[in-house]
């Protein structure tokens, strides 16, 4: 008993010390620094996706960014907007 509690106590803080992976991550996060009640709509940077040939699946707010899920010629791509002014800030292929 005290050998499963040694390996798994060990196991912990071996996942405490080496932090999040960033294999979690989503991925890019900091679009910009304006406060969000200067942010457009998110419907607009699903607007802006649409219009560059991307049908929307879903968006959501990642850190500082929308983050527009699309697809395009059969690809699923996440896109990252800044919401203060709705450029394109990073792509991603999924």
């Amino acid at each position: 008993m005290k050998t499963l509690f040694g390996a798994l106590l060990g196991f912990g803080l071996s996942l405490a010390l080496i932090g999040p992976s960033p294999a979690l991550a989503d991925g890019f996060t900091n679009c910009t620094k304006a406060a969000k009640a200067s942010w457009k709509p998110a419907s607009e940077a699903e607007a802006a996706a649409k219009a560059a040939g991307y049908e929307v699946r879903r968006s959501k707010i990642e850190g500082s960014c929308y983050e527009v899920y699309g697809v395009k010629d059969g690809k699923l791509f996440e896109l990252f907007y800044s919401p203060e002014d709705l450029t394109l800030k990073h792509t991603k292929a999924k």
